[in-house]
């Protein structure tokens, strides 16, 4: 067997879990994570909160069980670029700076599955053999 197989799900969850954990956090924060909304001039906090949970608890549970892998990915990554150029411009503060170059690299590695799918270990791949193959899956090795 192929140990490489195993290292899409590997990705995914080490991408995936971060922002599961993070949405998760943002549940029991709700007073705190909209006020920083509002602080950086974001309208209508309640909106971008719920946004927030729903693209980071939700996305990133189902980037980690691989469903619907390519699409999560694209949301996961745009939201990334959002968060970094809302939340961490700063420049002239390098904490700020690197948390903006995490974002980007965490775009830049939601992209390369968004580009190439969700492997062999992947809700995607299970049923995508029920359908027959298709152009966008990705073979078993």
């Amino acid at each position: 067997m192929d140990a490489t197989r195993y290292l899409p799900f590997l990705g995914r969850l080490l991408i995936g879990l971060p922002f599961a954990m993070s949405g998760l956090g943002k549940l029991a924060a709700y007073g705190p994570t909209t006020a920083k909304i509002a602080a950086v001039g974001l309208p209508l906090p309640p909106l971008a909160y719920a946004i927030a949970v729903v693209l980071e608890l939700g996305g990133g549970l189902l980037l980690i069980a691989g469903y619907q892998a390519r699409l999560i990915a694209m949301a996961l990554a745009l939201f990334s670029l959002a968060t970094a150029v809302s939340f961490h411009s700063n420049f002239a503060d390098q904490n700020q700076m690197i948390h903006f170059l995490k974002n980007v690299m965490m775009a830049g590695g939601l992209l390369q599955i968004a580009a190439f799918g969700a492997g062999a270990l992947s809700l995607d791949h299970r049923l995508s053999k029920g359908r027959g193959a298709t152009a966008s899956a990705v073979p078993a090795r």
